[in-house]
């Protein structure tokens, strides 16, 4: 199966939910990402849904200076970006509870 559609899915909820817990930059976002497990993410997707939560008005973002680089430009959840994460996890949960359900009864015929 591809589990590409499923995560370009839910790609908006993974990303705020890496950033409710604290803010972060482009590459680091990834890493804490890839160390969560979704390694099939592409950079590309995730600085996309980045931008594109930015201009809904879910994320904020600053620059902070490096010592290793170039400045770097910070995302932050928003109120409206936690309630929006609040929302979709609520309905991630609703989701959830029912394949569980359509999961775990018998098929007719079938142990």
């Amino acid at each position: 199966m591809d589990r590409s559609q499923l995560l370009k899915g839910l790609l908006d909820i993974i990303v705020l939910r890496v950033l409710e817990r604290q803010d972060g930059y482009g590459y680091e976002i990834l890493n804490r990402l890839r160390a969560a497990g979704f390694d099939e993410l592409g950079d590309a997707s995730v600085y996309g849904t980045l931008r594109r939560l930015y201009r809904a008005g879910y994320l904020s973002t600053y620059v902070q200076p490096s010592d290793s680089g170039p400045h770097r430009k910070y995302y932050a959840l928003t109120e409206p970006g936690r309630k929006y994460l609040r929302q979709a996890r609520e309905a991630w949960e609703d989701v959830s509870a029912k394949m569980r359900v359509l999961f775990d009864v018998p098929t007719e015929g079938r142990p």
